[in-house]
């Protein structure tokens, strides 16, 4: 969510996603301090995961590229920010076997796991304990790395990509017709498309290069991942995540009123196929 519109935040107050009078006032505040000192090009108020002591307030910062330049900051309070660390592959990997259960909301909390490594073979072979660690402020890094990469998406055409390959804001976007916000195949995810190189010669014929880089919503598998809805007297199109429960994006139609926020445990719904 841009953190020159958190207004409309309030459209999303039937969701629990509402942030105090206070906060907004900070956040619109310390978010402009914060793209001044690191030089972005933008500020996003990205969401809040849910700790046990504290709750995490989430910033993304966007350079030239605005899908491939994004950096990420926690405060605890709106006002004083950290740079999050680096989310990479290994990192991913070694949360995923040290880290379960919800967050402390203490980013030096310590995760721990132990596990009994066998090397060498036949008489040689010896038992070996190996203790990975990882701090919260990392696990935090890459549950927000993940849920972006998963389930952050845009209206088709809000976005274009430049010949030179940069994504930008399209300035001519005036929002999808009342008739396109109803179909998941005018909402792409923000990120790297997997699906779009497996189409045919033929369904490429019918996209636009500029704008149709990105994959749809409506290639998700499993299907009905995804809830859209009318609410505010169907003025407002909402469209929740049933993956990461607490994704929450609105459009309103015709209009370049756009945006996402993600307020959760920062835990993925694994019991999703068999909630379907």
């Amino acid at each position: 969510m841009d953190s020159r519109s958190l207004m409309s935040l309030d459209l999303m107050c039937g969701n629990g996603l509402a942030l105090s009078t206070e906060h907004k006032a900070a956040l619109q505040t310390s978010l402009l301090i914060v793209k001044r000192n690191y030089k972005f090009n933008k500020v996003l108020f990205w969401g809040k995961i849910l700790g046990i002591k504290n709750d995490y307030f989430i910033a993304q910062g966007v350079g030239e590229d605005e899908m491939k330049d994004k950096k990420y900051l926690y405060s605890f309070n709106c006002m004083n920010w950290h740079l999050l660390p680096h989310a990479t592959e290994a990192l991913a990997e070694e949360v995923a076997v040290v880290a379960t259960g919800r967050f402390m909301g203490d980013p030096a909390h310590i995760y721990e796991h132990t596990e009994v490594q066998h090397r060498g073979e036949g008489e040689d072979a010896v038992e070996e304990e190996v203790t990975v660690k990882v701090s919260e402020e990392k696990r935090l890094a890459v549950a927000v790395f993940t849920i972006d990469k998963e389930v952050a998406f845009v209206p088709r055409g809000a976005y274009i990509k430049s010949p030179h390959g940069t994504v930008q804001t399209n300035r001519s976007f005036e929002g999808l017709s009342p008739t396109e916000v109803t179909k998941l195949n005018n909402y792409l995810h923000f990120t790297e498309p997997k699906n779009l190189k497996k189409k045919s010669i033929l369904q490429m014929a019918d996209l636009n290069p500029s704008i149709d880089f990105l994959d749809p919503l409506s290639d998700d598998i499993p299907k009905g991942s995804w809830s859209l809805q009318f609410e505010h007297g169907s003025r407002v199109c909402v469209i929740r995540s049933l993956l990461w429960l607490g994704l929450t994006f609105i459009h309103i139609p015709a209009t370049p009123e756009h945006g996402y926020i993600y307020v959760g445990d920062g835990l993925k719904n694994l019991d999703l196929p068999v909630m379907m």
